[in-house]
């Protein structure tokens, strides 16, 4: 008998075929095969007039889904059909969680087998588990599909009535989405915060005493009290005003109240009035779901969501880890055995918890998958054993980590507590230490290095008794000044949304990854910045639609979804009243539109600025009036919504009507040199625009120089980028230092387009850095780098049907990309590396290519691409045509361009 068994991915159906018994056939659906229409090319010729086909969605006959299979999957589809003709069986392997079981539903409704058909589900791929689930089959889960198909439906529903709103009113291709506007409006939120923060100042003293008779030992105290008052600290300001909190019975000291205490008190009598040890126990962690892994990864590992969920899916499909997406805490019998083996032959008997310890999931909305992630199989392989290496390496070791230690004795510490007087003023001296290290031998929550980690832990005072007089040998009056709320990291984002139960941990990354590509956010650093559009698309969803941006309504909707999986809810009136009601979504958009001014909600109102703040095609403004009219300035794009204050304003509207800062002349040309702000901060330029000289030289200036603290040798020296070095003595290549997009650098060109590049580091500067140091780091290996310096592609999809060249897929700093020659385009969304078929990579390169040949400056082409976009989203197809059938849509109906642009600009 033969069976065919059905997964997702190459690589899972490569790992699952090694446990499978002869006569199992094993193929790849490449992800989905069949999915709402993404574009208008997509969608079918006999529903194309109906005013509902765009949406994909038929809101008038019970909100039935248009189902098409995309270009791309359209010849797997037909594989697979080909592989099912004479086996006995199907068996649908597809993962585990409602994404999995509503691939197994569409294949399906497209295979339509007349053969038995079994759906085989499994939390690890290894060999027992693979075995067990072949003989322990089930009926794919309606219920689960229903909830995957309602969750699908509302989120097309949100985003395709929604983005051409905001396409009209405010900018082309914005995106809105059920949880993506909500995490958008939650980054805008803390920026406000930001921006209304008002900074207080405190001071404080800080002494470092000794105390021994024989062997002395310093410890540090710090002032706590004053005459029976408790000394101000930064949780005592109020954020608004900079102001202690009213009601608040403190004492507030300055600098000059502080340095007279200081003199008054250090070299007077110090006295131990006061000693307490205290002790504590820690349990460990429970093991990881898919947040609590997102989180700890990007905090420790400092991995992006996206990144991480790619890696754990490798990871779970090469079989080293149970599947990545749930919700679960709990630990299966065979793991928490094979946890407690590893304890005992690690790390001792000592260390071994004296009962197994055992994690239930409290979260009302838990589903998916029924385990807690951790290292597959009934015994588990150490990091070393995987031969796994770099990234996969690194996210295994703190999965293995966080499992073993779920299995391991509890720390205990003991804290310690010292109250020292002198005169009115009261000190505080805390210590901590470990008297037993249990599960910090593996994992310490945060820290990478369990050993160094358990050394921070521990803060050792000496021995101390009520009585002791220790000396003072140093004291020092220290100012303080409070901080703005913190910005959210992907960690901290992940974290909120999970605890206001928004989405499923298992969309975060995908969510933080369309908030970035979309120009919502940026990442400076590992926080997440809000852009001014981001204010101007939450300040709309606010004003229009609150429900839609409040974490409670998304909560609940959330909730209802969940229901919907068990059957306590009934999806079709549920999805009727969201959109169809007299309050529904539909309605509110019809009746709101007229009412939303395009000015206004270009305009990001923030206070204290006399200026306005708009936002524009080629991004942020601003504009103010003076007395020739009305003065416009590009905002730089790294300036924040929360640091653009009126100095910044001042300088940008100086610069635009009195022209740039002079920084001095040339010492050899005699040309001045001038320092301006362009939309990509400040840099300087060499003599003036003029039709002899359209393009002057100009610079950027790099990090850690500023506007206030350039020099004129400095800008000489940025304008002479490139610098010669010399000639590489071996390969005899020339050598240069410049000033890139990603800071400054040395490169070493060995013509034909063979370019090798190190980044100059801090300690090193691209005005001084010498051809010796140059050698130096280019002798360096580059990281992740092949021989040449070209990256090593995540995987190579073969030749381009056109031109023989190759098509790979590499990891860029937003996520995976396809490269094709010098046209780089994103993945599309819902594609997975490992899933990806070359039709749909083509698409993708043309649409990228076929944009950026045409650009959006054009009218033409902008009104070809709003009117074809908006009508493959808008539900309101008759009216929207109305409005943009013109002379100027028809002619640039025409351009070579229209179904590239409108595919890039998809608000899903």
């Amino acid at each position: 008998m033969s069976k065919l068994v059905i997964v997702e991915s190459p690589t899972k159906a490569r790992t699952i075929r090694n446990y499978l018994p002869a006569g199992y056939r094993v193929e790849a659906s490449m992800g989905h095969v069949r999915d709402l229409p993404q574009s208008a090319s997509e969608i079918p010729a006999g529903v194309k007039g109906e005013k509902w086909a765009p949406l994909g969605v038929n809101v008038e006959a019970n909100f039935e889904p248009l189902y098409v299979v995309p270009q791309d999957k359209k010849k797997i589809v037909k594989e697979l059909k080909e592989a099912l003709k004479g086996v006995d069986e199907l068996f649908l392997a597809t993962d585990e969680d409602r994404e999995g079981e509503s691939i197994s539903w569409h294949l399906l409704q497209l295979l339509k087998p007349t053969v038995p058909i079994r759906r085989m589900v499994f939390h690890e791929i290894t060999e027992d588990a693979i075995r067990q689930a072949i003989t322990n089959c089930r009926d794919v889960d309606e219920r689960l599909v229903r909830a995957q198909e309602t969750r699908r439906i509302l989120d097309r529903l949100v985003g395709y009535t929604l983005s051409p709103l905001l396409w009209k009113k405010i900018a082309f291709g914005l995106s809105a989405g059920r949880v993506q506007s909500v995490s958008v409006r939650l980054l805008v939120r803390r920026e406000r915060q930001r921006r209304a923060f008002r900074q207080g100042s405190y001071w404080d003293l800080k002494a470092t005493l000794e105390a021994g008779s024989q062997e002395k030992q310093t410890f540090e105290a710090r002032l706590v009290t004053l005459a029976g008052v408790r000394v101000a600290n930064g949780s005592d300001f109020d954020e608004a005003t900079g102001q202690v909190i009213a009601g608040r019975t403190v004492a507030l000291l300055n600098e000059s109240e502080a340095r007279t205490l200081q003199d008054r008190i250090r070299d007077r009598a110090w006295t131990v009035t006061n000693l307490e040890e205290r002790p504590v126990t820690r349990k460990p962690s429970p093991p990881f779901t898919t947040s609590t892994l997102q989180q700890e990864s990007n905090r420790k590992l400092g991995l992006s969501a996206r990144d991480t969920m790619r890696t754990a899916q490798s990871l779970y499909e090469q079989g080293y880890i149970t599947y990545m997406r749930t919700d679960s805490v709990s630990l299966s019998q065979q793991a928490i055995t094979a946890a407690r083996d590893c304890v005992q032959s690690m790390y001792g008997a000592e260390y071994l918890s004296p009962e197994p310890r055992k994690y239930s999931t409290k979260s009302k909305g838990a589903q998916e998958a029924h385990e807690a992630i951790r290292p597959s199989g009934s015994s588990f392989r150490t990091p070393q054993q995987t031969g796994l290496k770099d990234r996969e390496f690194r996210l295994y070791d703190l999965i293995w980590k966080r499992t073993v230690a779920t299995q391991m004795a509890e720390v205990r510490q003991t804290h310690v507590t010292v109250q020292i007087q002198v005169e009115d003023a009261g000190f505080r001296a805390s210590g901590k230490r470990i008297d037993f290290a249990g599960f910090f031998r593996a994992y310490v929550e945060g820290s990478d290095d369990p050993n160094a980690a358990i050394e921070d832990q521990e803060v050792i005072l000496p021995t101390l008794r009520v009585g002791d007089t220790p000396g003072c040998t140093d004291l020092d009056a220290i100012g303080h000044e409070t901080q703005p709320p913190a910005r959210f990291t992907e960690a901290s984002l992940v974290k909120t949304l999970e605890s206001e139960g928004i989405g499923r941990p298992s969309t975060y990354a995908s969510i933080i990854g369309t908030i970035i590509d979309r120009g919502y956010a940026n990442m400076v650093g590992n926080a997440l910045v809000p852009t001014f559009t981001a204010f101007a698309v939450t300040a709309l969803l606010e004003k229009y639609f609150p429900d839609l941006v409040d974490t409670g309504f998304t909560a609940r909707m959330e909730h209802a979804l969940d229901e919907i999986s068990t059957g306590a809810v009934e999806w079709l009136p549920y999805l009727k009243a969201f959109y169809l009601g007299d309050t529904g979504l539909e309605t509110q958009v019809k009746d709101r539109e007229s009412e939303i001014d395009p000015t206004e909600a270009r305009t990001v109102d923030l206070e204290n600025l006399a200026a306005k703040v708009r936002i524009g095609r080629f991004g942020a403004y601003i504009e103010a009036e003076n007395g020739d009219g009305t003065v416009k300035a590009s905002i730089p794009k790294d300036l924040t919504p929360a640091d653009l204050d009126p100095a910044q304003v001042e300088t940008l509207l100086r610069q635009k009507t009195e022209g740039p800062d002079k920084v001095g002349f040339h010492p050899e040309t005699g040309e001045p040199i001038y320092l301006k702000i362009g939309a990509y901060g400040p840099y300087v330029q060499l003599g003036d625009e003029s039709e002899e000289n359209p393009k002057p030289k100009r610079a950027s200036l790099p990090k850690g120089v500023t506007s206030d603290t350039l020099t004129l040798e400095q800008a000489v020296g940025l304008l002479q980028l490139p610098r010669l070095l010399g000639v590489h003595p071996e390969l005899g290549g020339k050598i240069q230092a410049s000033l890139g997009r990603f800071g400054p650098y040395v490169v070493l060109d060995q013509g034909k387009g063979v370019k090798e590049y190190r980044s100059i580091k801090a300690g090193d500067d691209v005005l001084t850095i010498t051809l010796d140091r140059a050698l130096e780091m280019l002798a360096e290996p580059k990281a992740g780098r092949g021989k040449r310096g070209a990256a090593k592609p995540l995987r190579e999809l073969g030749t381009h049907p056109e031109d023989g060249e190759p098509v790979n897929i590499y990891d860029g700093p937003y996520g995976p990309y396809i490269k094709h020659g010098k046209v780089n385009a994103s993945l599309p969304e819902g594609e997975t590396v490992e899933a990806i078929a070359m039709g749909t990579a083509v698409e993708a390169l043309n649409a990228k290519a076929g944009t950026k040949k045409t650009g959006r400056s054009r009218k033409s082409n902008t009104a070809a691409a709003t009117t074809e976009t908006t009508k493959a989203a808008s539900t309101t197809k008759k009216t929207a045509a109305k409005k943009t059938a013109s002379a100027k849509t028809t002619t640039a109906k025409k351009t070579t361009t229209k179904t590239s642009t409108k595919k890039k600009a998809s608000p899903a």
